[in-house]
C-alpha cells in the first residue's frame, strides 16, 4: 500500500448502529476504506446484537453493551487472523448488527383455498388468516441462511418465505389433527397452538423464534359455506315449534304499530301460538299415528275411542 493510500485510510474509533425502526431485520457496517482501530469502541444497544465476520466466516458475536476491541474481547477474530499476542494495528474486517426486537403483526393467510379431508363434510376446501410475532435469537445462523452479505436485510425480504412456512403448518397441523372443522373453527386457540408447534423447528432453523401465532379466521369457500347454513337450517327444524313462537313474538312490535294495533297484534300472537302448538304436536308424533280430539282438539292416539284429556267420544 502506498504512502498516499495510507494518509488516506481512515481509521474507526466507535462502532455503532442507530436502528431508524424502518423494519430493518440486519445491517452491514459500512467499512468501504475503514480499518478499524485497535482499541475502538463498540457500542451494541438493548434489542440489538453485533457480530464480526472475516473472508465470509463469522467470528464474534455480542450482545447488548459496551466493548473495547482489542485481541483480547475478539478471541475468535484473533484466532482467525493469527494475530500476535503484541498485536497494535488496526486490522480490517466486516461488521454486522442484527435487530432482536419483536416483529409484531406479521399477516399470513391462505392465497387459494387449500384441500383438506374432513370427517363431516369429506373433501373440504377451506381459507385461513391470521398474525405471528418472532425475532432473531441467533445471529450467526440468520446471516448464513438469509440476510448473507446484503447490506441491508428487511422484515420485507423475509415475509413471503415465513407466510409460506405458516400456510404450510396450518395445512399439516389441520390434516394431522382429526378435529371435524365445525369444532377446529369453534376452537381457533388450540389450533394456533398446534401450527405453532409445527412452526417452530423451521423458525429456529432460520436463527429465529417464534414469539406469538394466532389463527384469526377459519372459512369455507361460498358454496360449501351455503351448504352448511342448509345443515343448520335443518338442524333447527327440529324445534319448530319455539321458532315459530320467536318469529311471532319478534312480529308483536311490529304489529301493534299497523292497523288494530294492540288487538291485531294479540289476535296474531294468538294465531301464531296456536300455530306452534299444531306444528310441535306435528314434529314430536308422525302424522299417521295421530289424530285431534273432535271436541277439545287434544293430540290423541288414532286408535282411541275416547278422549284421554275431556272424555269425549271420538267417531
Amino acid at each position: 500500500m502506498g504512502l498516499g493510500k495510507f494518509i488516506h485510510k481512515q481509521f474507526i474509533d466507535v462502532i455503532e448502529w442507530t436502528d431508524p425502526g424502518d423494519g430493518t431485520l440486519a445491517v452491514r457496517y459500512p467499512m468501504e476504506d475503514h480499518e478499524i482501530q485497535n482499541g475502538g469502541q463498540l457500542t451494541v444497544r438493548e434489542s440489538q446484537m453485533a457480530a464480526f465476520v472475516n473472508e465470509g466466516r463469522m467470528a464474534d458475536v455480542f450482545g447488548p453493551g459496551r466493548y473495547t476491541l482489542k485481541t483480547e474481547t475478539l478471541p475468535l477474530l484473533t484466532n482467525l487472523m493469527n494475530w500476535d499476542k503484541l498485536f497494535q494495528s488496526p486490522f480490517k474486517s466486516d461488521v454486522y448488527f442484527f435487530s432482536t426486537r419483536l416483529v409484531t403483526a406479521q399477516r399470513w393467510g391462505t392465497a387459494n383455498p387449500i384441500t383438506i379431508r374432513d370427517k363431516d363434510f369429506g373433501m373440504v376446501r377451506l381459507r385461513a388468516f391470521g398474525t405471528y410475532t418472532y425475532r432473531i435469537v441467533k445471529p450467526e445462523v440468520f446471516h448464513e441462511q438469509l440476510s448473507g452479505t446484503r447490506d441491508v436485510y428487511k422484515v420485507d425480504d423475509l415475509e413471503p418465505q415465513l407466510r409460506n412456512l405458516s400456510v404450510n403448518a396450518m395445512t399439516t397441523a389441520f390434516a394431522s389433527s382429526q378435529v371435524p372443522f365445525l369444532d377446529m373453527a369453534a376452537n381457533q386457540t388450540e389450533l394456533a397452538g398446534k401450527i405453532a408447534e409445527a412452526l417452530k423447528p423451521s423458525f429456529t432453523g432460520l436463527g429465529l423464534s417464534l414469539e406469538g401465532f394466532v389463527v384469526e379466521n377459519l372459512s369455507l369457500p361460498d358454496e360449501l359455506q351455503k351448504r352448511l347454513d342448509e345443515r343448520i337450517g335443518m338442524n333447527m327444524a327440529g324445534d319448530l315449534a319455539k321458532f315459530t313462537q320467536y318469529q311471532v313474538a319478534e312480529s308483536i312490535p311490529l304489529a301493534a304499530q299497523n292497523e288494530g294495533g294492540a288487538a291485531g297484534a294479540a289476535a296474531s300472537l294468538g294465531a301464531g301460538f296456536a300455530m306452534a302448538q299444531q306444528i310441535a304436536a306435528n314434529v314430536q308424533q308422525p302424522h299417521a299415528d295421530t289424530k285431534f280430539c273432535s271436541s277439545c282438539g287434544k293430540s290423541i292416539a288414532r286408535p282411541s275411542k275416547f278422549c284421554p284429556e275431556c272424555g269425549a267420544a271420538q267417531g
